[in-house]
């Protein structure tokens, strides 16, 4: 099932897809979480970003098993800079965003592929 990227994180932070209060905010932050995937390796060589609701995820990968990591992550990140939690459920967080970023890096890295 294809959906926008925006739409998908907004649903997951419990925002309705038709308030578009946060929009510029949330945009914001799942750029940034872009800029960082790049970084770890995946998607275009040249970034992604997204400045609307009708970028779709299959717009960014289309690796599907590696796509559903980065929605999970995308989510966590996005969650973590504009709904900070704090606590155990914050430490919760940054330990699976740092277990999804280490599974990620897997994913991208040639010897797991079987490239070299």
């Amino acid at each position: 099932m294809d959906t926008s990227i925006l739409n998908s994180i907004k649903k997951m932070l419990g925002i309705e897809p038709d308030c578009n209060d946060f929009d510029m905010d949330i945009i914001i932050h799942i750029n940034t979480v872009f800029s960082i995937l790049t970084q770890i390796g995946v998607g275009p060589d040249n970034g992604f970003v997204i400045s609307d609701a009708s970028t779709n995820w299959s717009d960014y990968i289309g690796d599907t098993q590696m796509l559903e990591l980065v929605k999970s992550y995308m989510y966590l990140k996005v969650k973590e800079i504009f709904d900070p939690s704090s606590g155990g459920v914050g430490d919760a967080i940054t330990r699976a965003i740092s277990e999804l970023e280490w599974r990620i890096s897997v994913m991208v890295d040639p010897s797991f592929n079987g490239e070299e």
